[in-house]
């Protein structure tokens, strides 16, 4: 059995934990989730996707992930998908890794959001960003302009929503109210100084998405503690929640199943095939360095991202990680 922790002395600081905001304790000892994605950009029908449910449910993974992707064909969309696993599901964390936020309206989002965190019992966690791609507005009609502005205000909206202010004056406020005390968890997918300080305002953590294809334990450990001094630096007092991603292949041939997976993938977008190449995000060593840099980065959750659909690779990333 696998087991990864990270150790924190530290008086009187909320840790974020599996009840996330947890009581305040001299000494937290708490170890490392790890998420398992679903298999969003590979082909499947209705059996495959329930399979996948089930069986990341079955542990033993820590949540269910799933990313947003409008413009690609074996995508799936975001709250719909997320409202199955939750009424598929008993045990697992549900995430969205990322919600392209300012594509939405933000009435509506927190409405879907709300309802999927009832039909879990409380188990949703929102990853929030402005997305990597300009073609998922164009695609949407959404506006590329003050993209981040737009963000900000829609989160305050979603919070106020949550919280049963009345969108409208003397009117019914939106519902349903979501189960967790005091609104759905919000990870923000930011990188630079200005994103975190602007996702201090309103973030309980970051999720950095930089390291997919290359992962990098001493950068990730360089990112979470550009995250935390930015935490400090907007006068917030509690640690942020930090979380990454690490796409993995395990079947028979990881290194040409990413491969091509990664072709697929990037293909609009002209990214060099040496880029492709140079990815270390397949095989079992690979996948067991990275979890081990992850936990020595000071990682809480780490989303692995299949690049395939082939249910076998839940069983193959448990042997692999010993768990």
């Amino acid at each position: 059995m696998l087991y990864v922790f990270n150790i924190c002395a530290l008086a009187d600081v909320q840790i974020w934990s599996d009840g996330y905001q947890q009581a305040a304790y001299h000494l937290k000892v708490l170890r490392m989730h790890i998420t398992m994605s679903m298999p969003a950009c590979s082909p499947r029908d209705r059996s495959s996707e329930i399979a996948w449910y089930r069986g990341i449910d079955e542990g033993p993974w820590d949540g269910l992930a799933t990313f947003d992707r409008v413009v690609h064909p074996a995508t799936w969309a975001l709250t719909v998908q997320l409202a199955a696993a939750a009424a598929m599901t008993e045990r697992v964390r549900l995430w969205s890794c990322i919600a392209i936020l300012p594509i939405r309206n933000a009435a509506l989002f927190a409405k879907e959001a709300a309802t999927i965190d009832v039909l879990s019992g409380g188990r949703l966690t929102l990853g929030l960003g402005i997305g990597a791609h300009d073609v998922e507005y164009l695609a949407t009609g959404a506006p590329l302009e003050k993209r981040r502005q737009r963000m900000d205000a829609q989160v305050e909206e979603m919070q106020k929503i949550w919280a049963e202010v009345p969108p409208v004056e003397e009117h019914y406020p939106v519902g349903p109210k979501p189960v967790q005390s005091g609104g759905i968890p919000l990870i923000a997918g930011v990188e630079g100084p200005k994103a975190i300080a602007r996702a201090a305002k309103w973030a309980n953590g970051v999720m950095d998405g930089s390291h997919a294809m290359h992962f990098d334990p001493e950068r990730v450990s360089e990112q979470r503690q550009r995250v935390v001094q930015g935490w400090k630096q907007s006068g917030r007092t509690d640690v942020p929640h930090f979380s990454s991603c690490l796409f993995f292949s395990l079947g028979d041939d990881p290194r040409v199943q990413l491969g091509e997976f990664l072709v697929d993938f990037l293909k609009p977008y002209g990214v060099d095939a040496s880029f492709i190449a140079s990815s270390t995000s397949h095989g079992a060593d690979n996948l067991r360095a990275a979890v081990s840099g992850a936990r020595d980065a000071g990682v809480d959750d780490l989303l692995l991202l299949p690049t395939t659909a082939d249910l076998n690779e839940l069983p193959r990333a448990r042997e692999a990680l010993g768990i």
